[in-house]
């Protein structure tokens, strides 16, 4: 690929019709549109918190639109997703509070323009099904595979939802364990995924662990070895992949390990690109590192690179598209390598001193390489019991699976 420089703009300015805004979710459309949703209100968790969204057009973003209010009841999490019939779902979550979420979803036949009444996905569901956060995926046997998980007394736990009539029912798999048992109410929440091979799935997640978790499935998402650690850092901030044509992943995440004294600031946010299915990573571009909360990626493959959306300060949601380079890029793996006793945090600071891939709009655009990394990256663990990558990654203990109940 080639760089070329991107677009970076916001979805609508201070004129915007809500005080608050996160969670942001896209698709590009036929028309060649962009469609972006997200939920705004007064701030998040406030009973006058709807699904909203804007539209990009050659003329540029039209003004947020409302497209869900159930009426007194703070609206969460939306997820876009463009179904092979052209149709497009979107999926939202419902609750005065998170362990109460249900899953709601209405369906437009005409990109969005207009929408049908909303449903419950799941009727009578308790904590939400489906998509918790990021995009359905279309698996090659035409199955729709959601990342899930739900959150409460119990902890952070993940599943997968499964549908194999387009989205008419839902299958869900019990709960994935950790691969070292962890720590009560600890755990893991809204994965992203991909399909690497006919029924090869993997899933990356969001965890209270100081790291990205992984597990794999080698049966289309029904059956998935335990949760591991993928040697990524996550300071329990949310992140979102897409694979591109090629074949190549490109993750959209805040790497920052979690540790003692850090802050938990949510930023950098950047985009961390693998050509060998997650086992390896490198930096390809920062989208943001000044301080401030950038959060809440959602990331798609577009022609010629991705598009990604995302939270600017909870006041704005972010647009960029653009290429990637990473035929002959090797940059910084700053963030990818755990700091030592001796060496601190990775902090704010020391993120903005790093050089961009290309900004645009926001900022004026450099092009200056990344500054090589004192230590190379490790190497991702994968579960070798169903990966492609099994013969050049050393083998994890056994794995047990976490197996599918057949209900809804």
């Amino acid at each position: 690929m080639t760089q070329h420089t991107p677009l970076h703009e916001h979805a609508f300015g201070d004129d915007r019709p809500f005080a608050s805004c996160h969670a942001s979710t896209l698709v590009e459309l036929a028309s060649g549109e962009t469609l972006v949703a997200y939920f705004a209100g007064t701030h998040e968790k406030n009973p006058d918190v709807g699904i909203w969204h804007s539209r990009r057009t050659p003329a540029g973003w039209e003004p947020p639109r409302k497209v869900a209010d159930f009426g007194g009841i703070a609206h969460w999490n939306p997820a876009l997703f463009q179904a092979p019939d052209g149709r497009l779902w979107l999926f939202y979550k419902v609750g005065h509070v998170i362990p109460e979420w249900q899953t709601h979803v209405v369906t437009s036949a005409d990109e969005g323009r207009t929408w049908t009444d909303p449903r419950e996905l799941v009727p009578g569901d308790v904590g939400g099904r489906g998509p918790v956060k990021n995009k359905p995926i279309l698996l090659s046997d035409g199955t729709w595979l959601a990342g899930a998980s739900h959150e409460g007394e119990a902890g952070w736990r993940v599943f997968a939802d499964r549908s194999e009539d387009e989205g008419a029912t839902w299958q869900r798999t019990e709960y994935l364990p950790l691969r070292d048992g962890g720590e009560p109410k600890r755990g893991a929440i809204q994965p992203t995924l991909w399909e690497s091979g006919p029924g090869l799935v993997h899933m990356l997640t969001r965890s209270n662990f100081g790291q990205i978790l992984r597990a794999d499935s080698s049966d289309g998402g029904r059956t998935w070895c335990p949760l591991y650690p993928s040697g990524l850092p996550n300071n329990s901030s949310g992140l979102d992949l897409a694979k591109l044509a090629d074949g190549s992943l490109v993750l959209a995440c805040t790497p920052l390990w979690r540790g003692e004294g850090n802050p938990q600031p949510r930023t950098p946010l950047v985009l961390l690109t693998s050509t060998d299915n997650g086992a390896t990573w490198s930096q390809s571009v920062v989208l943001e590192d000044e301080p401030g909360e950038y959060s809440y990626p959602a990331v798609i493959a577009v022609e010629g690179g991705v598009a990604v959306s995302y939270t600017w300060r909870r006041e704005r949601v972010a647009y960029w598209r653009g290429t990637l380079r990473h035929d002959g890029w090797r940059d910084s793996c700053q963030w990818l390598t755990k700091p030592s006793a001796s060496s601190p945090t990775t902090s704010s600071t020391s993120c903005a001193t790093s050089a961009r891939a290309g900004h645009s709009a926001l900022r004026p655009a450099t092009a200056t390489p990344f500054p090589k990394s004192p230590q190379p990256c490790k190497p991702i663990p994968t579960c070798c019991w169903n990966s492609p990558l099994a013969s050049t990654t050393s083998a994890p203990p056994a794995p047990t699976t976490s197996t599918a109940r057949a209900t809804t």
